[in-house]
């Protein structure tokens, strides 16, 4: 029964968090990384970042959360902060890019500078 309330505990936290009528910080940034197919691209949320210690220096690495259907089930990948392209769209405007499966997609997207974090 302990496992039953951890996992209602979670996806309460997990959908209060992602829902687009919260006034929310858990999605930082709307994302693009490259899918893994040459030309592919998925867009997704920064929902933090971390630096990997390695030998041969440190790597920041932040953690994109890419939904597969809609908001509630996705996948999370650990891209390199360098790799990612931060599109000029809001965190709202990606909810609702996601939301309508696409048909709010701007005619145009143009990358911010990265801001230096």
């Amino acid at each position: 029964m302990s496992f039953v309330k951890h996992l209602y505990s979670a996806s309460k936290q997990i959908s209060s968090s992602i829902s687009p009528d919260q006034n929310t910080t858990a999605f930082k940034e709307v994302a693009i990384v490259r899918h893994p197919r040459v030309g592919e691209y998925a867009m997704g949320f920064i929902t933090s970042c971390v630096v990997l210690q390695r030998d041969d220096g440190d790597e920041e690495l932040c953690s994109v959360y890419v939904p597969t259907n809609h908001l509630y089930i996705g996948d999370i990948f650990l891209v390199n902060s360098k790799e990612i392209i931060r599109p000029n769209l809001s965190v709202r405007e990606g909810i609702e890019i996601i939301v309508s499966v696409g048909m709010s997609m701007p005619q145009l997207l143009t990358p911010i500078e990265r801001v230096t974090r």
